[in-house]
């Protein structure tokens, strides 16, 4: 797989899964210093070259063919929070297709705290080069799980102890009223269908983000980053 774009591509240059990089001739002299810091071999080529190679333009004038991206196994979710000594956070996505917000998604569960993200095989985004570029390199870093069947995978955390939360403009609460003091799984559906009904039946709270009335919905990775941040002030992070 060819991934693009500088933060992807640097953080897979640390994670040691870089065959060969191609670089645009005309970049910045930082970023051949970082990759020679890196110990990254790579070869200078016509900017049009990437753009043909990758089909956009949106390169950043950085690429790198990598090995396929390892989904994680929900364990290694479970062993990031006991490593962090944290309350376990894991973030569920039901019907998550756009490959920018699954990555969107997956760049905010890093950045506030989550242990990891989990989606089904289906309907759902994979960890695409345009996903991987969205995630700055997050994915790369943070557990990233694909499950056969969302609602049984709600129910196995549920027997782990965990609680789950689903985010739905038709909740009867806000974040205000829920308990962040405990072992979490957070559900966020998609923006036009939100969660399915099996679900959302597998949840034990239902809650909203108050917005305007006139706003009708909050685009999906961003209500997952107010989300997030709700659950780190209830945490006392932040």
């Amino acid at each position: 797989m060819w991934i693009y774009g500088r933060n992807p591509v640097l953080e897979a240059l640390k994670e040691g899964r870089v065959r060969r990089v191609l670089v645009a001739r005309g970049v910045e002299a930082w970023l051949l210093r970082e990759l020679e810091k890196l110990g990254a071999e790579y070869t200078l080529v016509p900017r049009i070259e990437l753009d043909t190679l990758l089909r956009t333009t949106h390169h950043q004038g950085l690429a790198a063919e990598v090995e396929e991206p390892r989904y994680a196994p929900l364990e290694e979710a479970f062993l990031l929070a006991e490593a962090r000594k944290e309350l376990p956070l894991l973030v569920f996505l039901d019907g998550i297709t756009d490959p920018r917000n699954y990555g969107a998604m997956i760049r905010s569960a890093l950045a506030l705290g989550a242990h990891g993200v989990l989606s089904e095989e289906r309907r759902a985004a994979p960890l695409s080069p345009l996903a991987l570029k969205a995630s700055a390199g997050a994915a790369l870093k943070l557990p990233v799980v694909k499950v056969k069947n969302l609602p049984r995978a709600l129910e196995e955390v549920k027997q782990k102890g965990l609680w789950v939360y689903g985010l739905d403009v038709r909740g009867a609460k806000t974040p205000r009223e829920l308990d962040f003091q405990r072992p979490l799984a957070l559900v966020l559906g998609s923006e036009g269908e939100g969660m399915r009904r099996l679900v959302r039946e597998s949840c034990d709270e239902l809650f909203r983000i108050p917005m305007r009335e006139e706003a009708e919905s909050l685009n999906a990775s961003v209500a997952l980053g107010i989300a997030l941040y709700a659950v780190a002030l209830g945490r006392g992070v932040g």
